[in-house]
């Protein structure tokens, strides 16, 4: 079984939203701490379900970056791009109703947004060769 690398720009956009999605979750499957000291989050003292959450989160983002580079197909990456687009939805959200207007949340805002739109420009034929 040969890597698979695609050939067009637009593919390769959307590869590499879902490689760095794929690394993001291995980061926050295998290093929750470090993850949630990124994101200036913590776990309450003496209570490790946190830890669980993200590592739970991390390993979904690992299989489903995983699974588009692998399968790489419109189809995936439509997905793909449409979960990332509601969670950028959401995050709006945060920041318009749970006071979360802060700078962390507009980055994270911003790379959502990307990951989002690479996949789908890609899928939606806006990006050719």
């Amino acid at each position: 079984m040969e890597f698979y690398f695609p050939t067009e720009l637009g593919e390769q956009l959307a590869f590499c939203s879902a490689a760095f999605t794929a690394l993001a979750g291995f980061t926050m499957m295998f290093a929750p701490g470090h993850a949630f000291r990124l994101l200036g989050l913590q776990v309450q003292e003496g209570r490790s379900e946190g830890y669980g959450e993200g590592r739970s989160m991390g390993g979904f983002y690992l299989g489903f970056g995983l699974a588009a580079i692998m399968l790489a197909q419109t189809t995936i990456y439509m997905a793909f791009g449409a979960c990332f687009a509601m969670a950028a939805f959401a995050r709006i959200i945060s920041i318009l109703s749970d006071k979360g207007s802060n700078l962390v949340n507009y980055l994270l805002l911003v790379v959502q947004i990307v990951l989002a739109a690479l996949p789908l420009l890609y899928v939606f034929g806006f990006i050719q060769t």
